[in-house]
C-alpha cells in the first residue's frame, strides 16, 4: 500500500491544479479509479464523483477531498516581459519570494521566478520588509510583453508554485500541494479496498482553496447522511508550533474535534459526537494510533457540507503536515497509510439504521 501510495501523490504532486483549473489533476485521479474499477463523473463545478452503492438500510457516505491548490493569477505582463499577479487562495506571502513558480499557459507550461532584490542594493529598510502579492514581478526570461503573450501568458493566466517532490529521510515527503494532493492520494488507495456496507460516495472537490465552492455542490447533489472530510492537519511537533497542540508528524492519523476560521468567514466544524466514537472505534479495533486536534484559524469545506439540507453528521480526519501553504510542505507516508486503515476501519463498523440524530 505505501509503495501505492508514494507513487499517486508523487504524480498528484507534480501535477499543477490551481483552483478554477483542476482539469489535468482530475484526469490522474479518474485514471486512477478506473485501473481500481470504478467508474467516475464530473459535474460542472468540476468535481469528481465516484459513488459505490451499498445497504440502503445504512446512512450513506461522503468521503470527500480537494484536487485544487493555492497560487496566483497573472494580472498585468508588462512592457518589459514582467509579470504581476493576484494571489490566490492562502499564500504565504513571506514565503514567496525567490521562489520557482510555473505558468500555466494557453501553449504549455513556463517557468518563472519570483524576482528578489538582489542582496548588494538592498537598503536597510527593505531588509526585513515583506512584499505583499501584488507588489511581486515574476521573471519568465522573455523580456517583452510581446514575447510573454506569444508563450501564451495573458491576464488570467494561473500561476503556481514550480511542482516539486523531495524525498526526505525515512518515509517523509517535501514538495508542492502536499494540502491536498496527499488527501487525494489516500482516497485513490481507499477507491482500491473499499469495506462493504453503506453506500459511499468519494468526492474529490475543486476551489476548496478559492472560499470552499466544489463540496458544497456536490453534496447538495448527493444529499449524504455521513460527510467525512480528509485534509491536512497542523503538525505541532517542531519549535514554532508547539504551543498548537500535540500533532507529531509520523504519529498517525488525526480527528478534528474543534475547528475554527476566526477570519471573517466565523465558520468551523465541531464534530458530530457519533462519528468521533466511531473514528475511536476503528483506531482501536484496527490497532492504529489516533491524533487530536482543535484549532483556531483552520477552516475545512466541510464546515459548508454540515449545514445541507436537514444537517450532515461531519468529521474533518487527516494526516499531519508541516509548514502549510508554503512551497514545500511535508507529510509522511505511514501516517497516509494509517489513515487509509482508519477509513476503512470506520466504514467497516456502521452499522445498519444507526442513530445521527442528537440528544
Amino acid at each position: 500500500m505505501r509503495d501505492r501510495l508514494k507513487r499517486d501523490l508523487v504524480e498528484l504532486m507534480l501535477t499543477p491544479g490551481l483552483s478554477g483549473h483542476e482539469e489535468r489533476v482530475a484526469a490522474v485521479i479518474r485514471a486512477r479509479l478506473a485501473e481500481a474499477g470504478m467508474s467516475s463523473r464530473v459535474d460542472r463545478l468540476g468535481n469528481v464523483i465516484a459513488t459505490v452503492p451499498g445497504d440502503p438500510a445504512m446512512p450513506s457516505v461522503m468521503l470527500f477531498t480537494h484536487m485544487d491548490q493555492l497560487g496566483f493569477f497573472v494580472r498585468k505582463v508588462e512592457a518589459d516581459g514582467l509579470i504581476r499577479v493576484e494571489r490566490m487562495g492562502g499564500v504565504s506571502e513571506k514565503a514567496m519570494a525567490a521562489q520557482a513558480v510555473m505558468l500555466c499557459g494557453t501553449n504549455g507550461d513556463v517557468p518563472g521566478i519570483i524576482m528578489n532584490k538582489a542582496h548588494h542594493a538592498t537598503t536597510a529598510e527593505e531588509k526585513y520588509k515583506v512584499l505583499t502579492a501584488p507588489e511581486i514581478r515574476i521573471d519568465t526570461g522573455h523580456g517583452s510583453r510581446a514575447a510573454v503573450e506569444a508563450a501564451g501568458i495573458r491576464i488570467g493566466t494561473p500561476v503556481v508554485y514550480r511542482p516539486q517532490v523531495l524525498e526526505l529521510a525515512g518515509d517523509r515527503i517535501a514538495g508542492t500541494s502536499v494540502d491536498d494532493r496527499a488527501g487525494c492520494a489516500v482516497l485513490v488507495e481507499l477507491a482500491r479496498g473499499l469495506p462493504r456496507g453503506p453506500t459511499v460516495h468519494l468526492v474529490f472537490s475543486v476551489q476548496e482553496e478559492f472560499n470552499l465552492r466544489g463540496a458544497l455542490v456536490a453534496a447538495r447533489a448527493l444529499r449524504p447522511d455521513i460527510a467525512l472530510q480528509i485534509d491536512l492537519m497542523l503538525a505541532t511537533d517542531t519549535p514554532d508550533m508547539a504551543d498548537r497542540g500535540e500533532m507529531t508528524l509520523g504519529g498517525g492519523p488525526g480527528i478534528s474535534l474543534y475547528s475554527f476560521h476566526g477570519r471573517g468567514t466565523l465558520n468551523g466544524v465541531i464534530p458530530h459526537p457519533a462519528l468521533v466514537r466511531l473514528a475511536e472505534e476503528a483506531s482501536a479495533g484496527e490497532g492504529l494510533a489516533l491524533q487530536r486536534s482543535a484549532q483556531v484559524g483552520v477552516l475545512t469545506d466541510l464546515s459548508h457540507v454540515q449545514s445541507v439540507g436537514e444537517g450532515v453528521a461531519a468529521l474533518d480526519l487527516g494526516f499531519p503536515m508541516r509548514h502549510s501553504h508554503s512551497a514545500l510542505e511535508v507529510c509522511d507516508l505511514g501516517d497516509l497509510e494509517g489513515l487509509v486503515r482508519l477509513l476503512q476501519g470506520m466504514l467497516a463498523r456502521i452499522p445498519p439504521g444507526m442513530v445521527l440524530e442528537r440528544g
